[in-house]
């Protein structure tokens, strides 16, 4: 068994016999073990927009996720696993962990015995490139599609004024008409990748998560 902690109710990871999902139901910061995990702590107050954007009307604290990164990072450590977040997270410098190379390849990420890396879900099936950072511990790791992916989707650029979009795409000249994804769409695990992860998290040394 696996558990996939903080998860999409109704996500990819429900309906299969050899996963636990644990969604905001569940409260995934209480997982007190078995089983290696998977986990997908909630990331909006660890992006670009960590304190809620241009639009927000009340400005959100760094890192205030009620504890779901630190709870997902102790599982991975205490169980074995792997943990996914997106590129350039403000929670690696914070939980002092090393930021992995842009193009590739596991590097150590702490002196637990973690290890981390940057890769791409569009090698694995999501439509836009989506550097994503991985943080795994005890467990194989495996050799990943390294480098960009090949996608004529973007990504939000982060844009503060309807001018900056403006002045942006002038500069690319005009490329920004290309196809933007949904919030869901971006957000959504691709099964390639999930399967991926799930593999990883299967190879869990059940002696350092005794």
């Amino acid at each position: 068994m696996i558990a996939a902690l903080f998860v999409e109710p109704g996500g990819v990871y429900y309906g299969l016999e050899h996963v636990e999902p644990w969604g905001p139901a569940e409260d995934a910061r209480l997982y007190a073990g078995p089983w290696p995990v998977v986990a997908h702590p909630p990331c909006a107050r660890w992006g670009r927009y960590w304190f809620g954007g241009p639009s927000s009307k009340t400005r959100k604290a760094k890192g205030d996720d009620g504890g779901c990164f630190a709870a997902a990072l102790a599982a991975v450590r205490r169980w074995g696993g792997v943990l996914e977040h997106p590129e350039a997270s403000h929670a690696w410098p914070l939980f002092n962990l090393n930021d992995p190379p842009k193009d590739g390849h596991w590097v150590a990420a702490d002196w637990e015995g973690g290890w981390t890396c940057c890769v791409e879900q569009g090698h694995y099936g999501h439509r836009a490139r989506k550097a994503t950072w991985l943080y795994a511990h005890g467990v194989e790791l495996p050799e990943l599609v390294w480098g960009p992916a090949a996608s004529r989707i973007r990504l939000e650029d982060g844009y503060h004024s309807r001018e900056e979009r403006r002045r942006k795409t002038a500069e690319r000249g005009g490329s920004g008409a290309r196809e933007r994804l949904s919030h869901r769409e971006l957000a959504a695990t691709p099964i390639p990748f999930r399967d991926l992860l799930l593999s990883m998290a299967a190879t869990a040394r059940r002696e350092e998560a005794a």
